[in-house]
Parts: structure tokens; sequence; C-alpha cells
């Protein structure tokens, strides 16, 4: 676990829950600043250790719930079972707490991980069923990565079509179609480092610090995991039926 002192820290902290991959993260994030960060990649079930874990951080990084300024939580697309409980737990929180809620896509947190790139940013997720889910960043003047398409799941070959110029893929996608894609985009085709292809809770944390500069909240009450398709539970059993 990263981990940085909290005596001095005056600006707005944020708790950042990431559950949408079976690497959970948890993190502390202040302006320009991860406090602590704790990430592990593990099958055990995500409810049997998140609540466990948010303790652990917050009491390692001196950090009490009324000096908490909001709570962040990863809406996915991702693990549907991870998206669940992540969220559920972020709402109870933030339901518990008074803290606002903020909403941050997974594939917003991964584009967020390579600021300041002059190329597209591609960020790809394995969807499974020979898909992935994806969306098309551009970094604006300040290399904050703004999203320029919807969010899809697609084939990996009907999305390397789509491709006119340079790209660089980050995700667990680009190791999964690495070949998919160098083989239709050549040269066109650049990868970020391993070691950004897991979506992390501080970059999901400073993703966050932006919305909540804007005043951008969820309702606890009412917010839901952005699945981008449909999970199996709903296609087998459709409402009505």
């Amino acid at each position: 676990m990263a981990r940085h002192g909290s005596a001095q820290l005056t600006g707005p902290l944020i708790l950042a829950l990431e559950n949408s991959t079976m690497c959970g993260s948890i993190a502390l994030v202040a302006e320009g600043l991860c406090l602590a960060e704790n990430s592990l990649t593990t099958s055990t079930t995500h409810s049997q250790r998140l609540l466990a874990s948010i303790h652990h951080l917050m009491a390692e990084g001196g950090v009490s719930w009324e000096r908490l300024d909001a709570i962040a939580i990863s809406t996915g697309p991702g693990s549907f079972t991870g998206l669940r409980i992540g969220l559920a737990t972020a709402k109870g929180l933030a339901m518990a707490t008074g803290k606002p809620l903020i909403g941050v896509s997974s594939l917003d947190t991964l584009a967020c991980q390579l600021p300041w790139t002059a190329q597209t940013i591609c960020p790809v997720i394995d969807a499974r069923k020979h898909e992935v889910y994806t969306a098309f960043y551009r970094c604006d003047h300040s290399g904050y990565p703004k999203r320029e398409s919807a969010y899809v799941a697609i084939a990996p070959e009907s999305l390397a079509l789509m491709i006119r110029d340079d790209v660089i893929f980050v995700g667990d996608g680009s190791t999964l179609y690495q070949e998919v894609f160098t083989e239709v985009l050549g040269k066109r085709a650049h990868f970020a480092c391993p070691e950004l292809f897991f979506v992390r809770a501080a970059a999901l944390g400073h993703c966050a610090m932006n919305r909540w500069r804007q005043g951008q909240f969820l309702d606890p009450a009412n917010a839901t995991p952005d699945y981008i398709r449909p999970s199996e539970a709903e296609i087998n059993f459709p409402s009505g039926v």
C-alpha cells in the first residue's frame, strides 16, 4: 500500500473505490496527490474484503469520515458482480455519512492514466464473448482526456477498422487483442506500458476531483452501474417475461 502523510492537507479529499475488475483497489486522493492506495488481485469475492479494506486504508492514512469531501465509485463497464457490490457499498457510505457520491466510468479512468498524449486514446476492457468495452478520447489544452465517442461493446476487429489515425491502446483488452489491432492498424497501433493496463483507484480519484469541482454528483438513491450491454440475467430473464 502506498501512503503519504495527511497532516498538512488543506484541499478536498476523496475516497475512491474501483471494483470493476478482479484487481480491485481503493485510494484516498487529494488535489494532485494520492495519500494512500491499496490494490489486490484475487479471486475472493469483493464483498468479503471491501469494507474492511476501506476502514484499514482510512486508519492507516489517518483520515476520519468527517475529513472526506466525497466518495467516488467506478460505474463500469466491467465485472457485473464487482460493479454491483462496489456501487452498493459506495451508496451506503454516501447515505450514511452525507458525503457526495461521484461516478466515474472505468474507461474514463483508464484514459486519465495517459494525460498529455497527442494520440487518440483508446481504452479497451475485455467484455468477453470476443468483444471489448471502449470509447475514444483526446487530451484537451490542460492535458485532461475528453471523451469523443459513445461507450460501446464491440468486436476488436470492428473497432480496429474504425480507426484512421495513430491510436494508443490501454487496458486488459490491449494484451488480449494486440495481434488483431497490430494486424489491422500496423504502425498506427501503439500500446501503453502493461503497468497501466489495470484500472487504478488513484486515477479514478483524480478523475473524480474534476467532477467534484464542477459539482457533478450522483443521487445515491438512484445511481446504477453502466454495464453498456445487458448482463446474462437480463438476457435470459427479460422484463415482462
